[in-house]
């Protein structure tokens, strides 16, 4: 590597522990996390009514705990 070319830097952050680093050279940049449109399906499905077992079950706790 020559001196010319860039570099990860490290970062502080302000009123934090850690540092952060920049985007390595040639990097892609981050992506939000995509949400699938199956999830909340699934998420809409177990909150809405449910069996007539579901508050029993969420109530109950395993014995080994």
């Amino acid at each position: 590597m020559s001196p010319n070319e860039p570099r990860q830097r490290v970062e502080r952050v302000a009123g934090s522990r850690r540092a952060k680093l920049t985007p390595a050279p040639g990097a892609v940049p981050e992506v939000d996390v995509i949400e699938d449109p199956a999830d909340d399906d699934a998420a809409s499905a177990s909150s809405s009514g449910g069996g007539p077992n579901d508050e029993r079950m969420r109530r109950e706790v395993p014995p080994h705990y």
